[in-house]
């Protein structure tokens, strides 16, 4: 369900009429739809309701610390990767046995700050970091608990730049030797509780037999591990769950509204799962960001200048790459509609920024009514990997965030001013 709707030829976000956003907040900013946040969560938690199990938001898609509450309120737990997020995630109020930290270069600090905390798991990407862990936690003088990082060899045939889960990619361990590496730990690491194992595949997975295929590597790996001795009780699978960017309410060619492509169902994932992990009896954590907060955001922007080349028709917008740089990092597509619709004539267009830069373009060859300069556009389903990703390059200041709930909105991060640029500078 899209909480961003068109009424009478006005864009919503839930009760909110945007082109009167835009009057009150300057552009660009981001918007994002409260309701649709708590309800993406819910029905992830539901659809995993027949295992034991804990949902942990991403917190690299957005860590907007008033979206992080809404979800710690409703019992989410929290995926981190740096201590700044875990950080953020213990000020939003997820319990530390709800959090989980990732990531193949964890510094000394970030690992002891873990330690002290008692998270749930820290999830260990090499054997070198299970010895330095280990020496980390004798010097704290706390045991600490281990999920090993699975390289399953799984590939879900996804973006190079969002697979993590193939033998050639930087994270985890390889499937094959981590019965060697949990032997050793057992045998010789005292302050480490070797008691999960961890994985995550990829990003924007649709196909749930790659899930599928990786639970069954986990399961004879689980198996095999409590053989030898190891208490395995956490089994952690990571992310990935595909989106649909190309929303119905903006799949538009002249007009006339495109047929929806589904985004696959969180129950869909569960039901190739649960017959392989509910032997185990082992608690699953998961960790969704893009499918809880991804179509929740907007990124609303003004036209600047309309150009026409020999060749080409641009409009120039007030927002670019440094504030969504998904189309310029994977060539992303996200939907461009008008905050008023019109009757214009649709022709063939680019969107694009004010960076100096070829690749700032977030749309390319797009079908949009004949636009003009002033008017205001939503880049849709931007609520992950947008602000979380943004920068002040080019000297430009970061936008404001908006929360909306019902007809209401609050600002949940003032836009920077061009003091910001020098705050912290010498």
């Amino acid at each position: 369900m899209s909480y961003f709707n068109y009424q009478q030829a006005d864009l919503y976000c839930e009760s909110k009429k945007l082109i009167n956003l835009v009057q009150e907040i300057p552009t660009p900013f981001y918007v994002y739809s409260q309701n649709g946040l708590i309800a993406n969560f819910e029905k992830i938690d539901a659809a995993f309701s027949s295992l034991p199990h804990t949902i942990c938001f991403a917190l690299k898609a957005n860590s907007n610390l008033s979206l992080l509450r809404l979800l710690a309120q409703r019992g989410c737990g929290a995926d981190v990767v740096s201590g700044g997020e875990l950080y953020l995630a213990l000020k939003a109020g997820f319990p530390p046995e709800k959090i989980v930290f990732a990531g193949v270069g964890k510094r000394d600090d970030e690992i002891k700050f873990a330690i002290e905390t008692g998270i749930a798991a820290l999830n260990v990407e090499s054997p070198q970091e299970l010895e330095v862990v280990n020496q980390l936690a004798s010097l704290v003088g706390k045991k600490v608990n281990i999920a090993l990082r699975v390289n399953p060899d799984v590939d879900v045939h996804g973006h190079p730049y969002i697979s993590t889960g193939s033998a050639f990619n930087k994270f985890g361990i390889d499937w094959e030797v981590v019965p060697e590496i949990y032997a050793e730990a057992l045998k010789t690491k005292p302050m480490l509780n070797m008691m999960g194992i961890h994985t995550h595949i990829g990003s924007m997975i649709f196909n749930m037999e790659y899930y599928q295929a990786t639970a069954r590597r986990l399961k004879t790996l689980v198996e095999n591990l409590r053989q030898m001795g190891a208490p395995i009780e956490h089994i952690d699978i990571g992310g990935g769950l595909g989106i649909n960017y190309q929303q119905p309410l903006a799949m538009m060619v002249d007009g006339v509204l495109a047929p929806e492509v589904p985004s696959p169902e969180p129950q869909g994932l569960v039901d190739m799962i649960r017959p392989i992990f509910e032997p185990l009896q082992c608690e699953i954590f998961f960790e969704p960001g893009r499918s809880i907060v991804a179509n929740t955001g907007a990124l609303i922007t003004q036209v600047l200048f309309a150009k026409q080349t020999r060749d080409k028709q641009f409009f120039s917008v007030d927002t670019g790459m440094h504030q969504l740089i998904r189309p310029a990092l994977y060539g992303a597509y996200h939907e461009v509609v008008p905050l008023k619709q019109h009757a214009e004539k649709f022709i063939k267009a680019d969107i694009v920024g004010p960076i100096c830069e070829s690749t700032d373009v977030l749309a390319k060859d797009r079908m949009l009514p004949a636009i003009k300069r002033g008017e205001y556009l939503a880049i849709m389903t931007a609520g992950a990997y947008g602000f979380s990703l943004a920068s002040n390059y080019n000297g430009h200041p970061l936008p404001a965030e908006i929360l909306v709930n019902g007809s209401q909105h609050q600002v949940i991060r003032h836009r920077q001013g061009y003091d910001d640029l020098l705050r912290h500078m010498a």
